[in-house]
């Protein structure tokens, strides 16, 4: 048997020395590339970083494996026994030209099933992190079941590019939802995404695409207040693939679902 508590505590030390060496990063130039496009970016932190929390992983739990968005971990092809997912800087872009709004992502699965999630992030210092069946915490702080509010009254997540013309998905039955929500935020880290609607302070996020190392984590805090995480077609998200994401408060997921997305 697993000994979760143990493993969220190892967890917790390794993601809060990552977030150290990385604001302490902040003098220094960085070393940046491009991955699948010119703004797909990635730094020699998020390399340094992504070692670093293997090394970790490796060195005191062999028996597990890892996931790992910068391709330093293994070939994962099942969820099977304990797999760690880690992001180690989830909003690059964000890190490179703001210095704000990034995260450390980790989320731990057995067989398929979120155990623990862990969200950091590294400026505020706010750790968001979750076991399963124990409530979802932000640093000390147990975060409240999720209570819904009118569509109107909402603030969801909806980046502009999925509200302009775009090959993945019919704009046109994006702009509506946009137009009956209270306002819409973007903030360039689908990760703090997952966190601000565990929180409360968003009440719904809407992506098109996003990998394992993006939703683990959130997938876990979520479960833990009460939200609602399917596809934009209210299907099962895929753990180990690319999906659209939507996940909002109970009631919100239901009408944007049922009167704006399926028709």
């Amino acid at each position: 048997m697993a000994n979760w508590s143990k493993i969220e505590s190892d967890a917790k030390s390794w993601i809060y020395t990552a977030g150290e060496t990385i604001r302490q990063s902040f003098q220094n130039v960085l070393q940046i590339q491009s991955k699948s496009n010119p703004d797909d970016l990635v730094t020699n932190m998020d390399k340094e970083t992504e070692q670093f929390l293997i090394s970790k992983i490796n060195e005191i739990y062999p028996e597990h494996r890892i996931l790992g968005e910068e391709g330093f971990g293994h070939d994962i092809q099942s969820l099977e026994g304990i797999v760690w997912i880690v992001d180690p800087i989830d909003g690059t872009m964000n890190f490179v030209h703001q210095q704000r709004n990034f995260a450390i992502s980790i989320g731990i699965y057995e067989d398929g099933v979120g155990q623990v999630g862990l969200i950091y992030d590294v400026v505020h210092d706010e750790l968001y992190h979750a076991v399963r069946g124990k409530g979802a915490f932000m640093n000390d702080y147990k975060l409240p079941d999720l209570k819904d509010v009118p569509l109107n009254q909402a603030v969801i997540a909806l980046n502009a590019t999925w509200v302009m013309e775009n090959k993945r998905f019919d704009h046109n039955l994006l702009v509506p939802v946009a137009k009956a929500v209270r306002g819409t935020r973007s903030y360039g880290s689908a990760t703090l995404e997952f966190a601000y609607v565990a929180s409360g302070r968003l009440d719904a996020y809407i992506t098109l695409r996003l990998a394992p190392w993006d939703f683990a984590a959130g997938l876990i805090l979520l479960e833990e207040v009460g939200a609602k995480a399917t596809t934009l077609d209210g299907e099962k998200i895929n753990l180990l693939g690319q999906n659209s994401i939507f996940v909002a408060k109970k009631g919100i997921h239901s009408t944007i679902l049922k009167d704006y997305l399926n028709k």
